[in-house]
């Protein structure tokens, strides 16, 4: 009787058994940041059962600050949040938000809905412990321990600080911890993305966290976020959460793509059954909504990009999380979502690793795991170079958090002159949200002046949001050093702003600088700018690149069937090596059949 109990509490708390393959379901973040409402996720959960169930999509997740009655879209409301809290000091939803929370109830209503369509409900927490508990000084449930006597104010998120660490070394922490998933046991949650955890790390609050969630009785997939977790920590988060992010945000930056290919052969030898490092959501579809990042939009992704990302992630085995809106879901979008030879990969793969990188060209293969065969996922990232410094007709310093000091200014001549470029990149730091300004850049031809961005641009791109006139690029005041200026353009690197020129102008001046917004991130914010009186690009890329792969590196020597996993068609039959050409900024994935006679 006793071996019986122990096998059955093992059974219990082997959560890794929970997540037998990579979560696939909807997040809410990407459309609708911190402001979605309960119709909304009823509306994607509908969609869901209807059109991806089949397919195994199943997760639905509300993402953050559920708990706020008045938040914001691209943002968040920090001057005078509405929240919602029990007497316990737990966060409970926003009735206005989700009217059948109503007279304390929570998401169980919502939880019943979404089960009842066959699938899986989830939500986002943050680390810790309402600062507004701490501040009523209530008392943790079934204790007669009160919120101050648990809190820390050391480590406190710097990007939203609705909560305080709990120190895990008081009297009362793990019970706090043991009280909210309780509570959510109740709601009935499947899923619990646990934000402000990994970046930096904190060691005791992600195993208060798991061992709350093996004690509540309830099944509840953890999902640890934001990223890059330290890889110093793989083993600890391995072997505490089913999905653990391996980047920050990701939105639909092709530099954010293509980041992915070094940090997933990193990671890659850390994947266990049960255990994922996570790519992030999958920035596609109708996003932006109301979102933190942008304006509503579908995906900037091309085509080609598109398959690129669900190709990767498939491969990698990384939780397919899906950012846009269920219901605008367009058929291009669906059949990505929707293709079961791309989710067999994803499911039934085993061995899959990187075969190599040459910093332009990549392969990944992997076995499947029900029979001989073998799959090949080819990557061209190969990219033709934006804006070369030495075609620069003034190129500032590095500016960053550290140098950002007061307004730089340029002043160049123009005479004669067709196009101007404002080009922004990110000094090198690889991180694509630095906020930057170009304050009142103006032309000049003797006697009068024209502000460059009264024009019109010919086209303008930006590392995440589009260029903003007279605002920074989320949407603020420009703001350097702590002063505003009313005229100039706001952008994210990396950035290339392209302007046709009047006739008979001969001087352009601007001032330059980082942005408050860029200026008190705690990661990046470093940028370079660039003026460019001709095309600032190099040398053109070819389109395709034929990638050479001899079969005999997967263990292949013999005839082989090769099949386009994304299209379902032949390729043709291969002896000793399969080399396709692969678009630029593309990919091409294939299942590789022994010929049998």
């Amino acid at each position: 009787m006793l071996f019986a109990f122990a096998a059955s509490a093992q059974t219990k708390t082997n959560f890794h058994t929970w997540a037998p393959t990579p979560p696939m379901g909807w997040n809410s973040w990407d459309c609708y940041g911190p402001t979605v409402t309960e119709a909304e996720v009823k509306a994607n959960a509908d969609y869901m059962a209807k059109n991806l169930k089949e397919a195994g999509w199943n997760y639905i997740v509300v993402d953050i600050r559920w708990y706020v009655g008045n938040d914001k879209s691209h943002g968040y409301n920090e001057t005078n949040p509405d929240y919602s809290i029990d007497q316990y000091g737990r966060f409970i939803p926003a009735v206005n938000r989700f009217p059948s929370s109503a007279n304390g109830i929570g998401f169980k209503p919502l939880a019943d809905y979404i089960h009842g369509k066959g699938l899986k409900f989830g939500i986002h927490i943050m680390r810790g412990i309402p600062v507004i508990a701490v501040k009523g000084n209530v008392i943790i449930e079934g204790t007669n321990i009160s919120a101050k006597e648990i809190y820390s104010a050391k480590g406190q998120g710097t990007w939203l600080r609705d909560m305080y660490t709990i120190d895990a070394t008081k009297k009362g922490a793990q019970e706090y911890y043991n009280s909210i998933f309780k509570l959510y046991a109740s709601w009935g949650l499947d899923f619990i993305k646990a934000d402000d955890l990994t970046e930096p790390y904190h060691t005791d609050e992600v195993e208060m966290i798991r061992k709350a969630i093996d004690n509540c009785g309830r099944e509840i997939v953890l999902s640890t976020s934001p990223g890059e977790t330290p890889i110093t920590q793989a083993t600890h988060i391995q072997q505490h959460a089913n999905m653990w992010r391996t980047v920050g945000d990701f939105w639909d930056s092709w530099p954010q793509l293509k980041e992915h290919f070094a940090v997933f052969e990193r990671w890659n030898k850390w994947r266990i059954a049960g255990g994922y490092p996570d790519g992030d959501m999958l920035p596609l579809g109708n996003i932006g909504i109301r979102a933190e990042r942008g304006n509503p939009r579908m995906s900037a992704f091309t085509q080609q990009e598109q398959y690129m990302l669900m190709t990767l992630w498939s491969i990698f085995k990384s939780p397919l999380m899906f950012g846009g809106n269920l219901p605008d879901t367009d058929a291009f979008t669906l059949s990505l979502l929707t293709n079961k030879d791309v989710l067999h990969v994803l499911n039934n793969s085993i061995n899959n690793r990187q075969l190599f990188n040459n910093g332009n060209q990549v392969v990944w293969t992997a076995d499947d795991a029900n029979s001989k065969d073998k799959y090949l996922a080819y990557f061209n990232i190969e990219d033709q170079e934006e804006a070369l410094p030495e075609r620069a007709a003034w190129k500032s310093n590095n500016i960053n958090k550290a140098t950002t000091g007061s307004l730089t200014t340029a002043t160049i001549d123009i005479t004669g002159v067709k196009k101007l470029y404002l080009v922004v990149n990110d000094a090198g730091d690889g991180t694509a949200w630095d906020h930057a300004d170009w304050i009142a850049p103006t032309i000049y031809n003797g006697k009068d002046s024209l502000l460059l961005a009264s024009l019109k641009w010919v086209k303008a791109t930006a590392g995440w949001e589009h260029p903003r006139v007279d605002s920074s690029v989320s949407g603020g005041h420009l703001t350097i050093n702590e002063k505003i200026y009313k005229n100039g353009i706001g952008t994210h690197a990396n950035s290339v702003i392209e302007y046709d020129l009047p006739q008979g102008y001969t001087k352009f001046k601007t001032g330059v600088g980082l942005d408050k917004a860029g200026a008190i991130q705690n990661t990046g914010a470093s940028v370079k700018f660039y003026i460019y009186t001709q095309e600032p690009s190099g040398p053109t890329v070819p389109d395709s690149t034929q990638i050479i792969i001899p079969l005999n590196t997967i263990g292949i020597t013999s005839a082989t069937i090769v099949t386009d996993i994304w299209t379902g068609k032949i390729v043709g039959e291969f002896t000793g090596e399969f080399s396709p050409n692969i678009p630029r900024h593309g990919s091409g994935f294939y299942r590789v059949t022994k010929k049998t006679n």
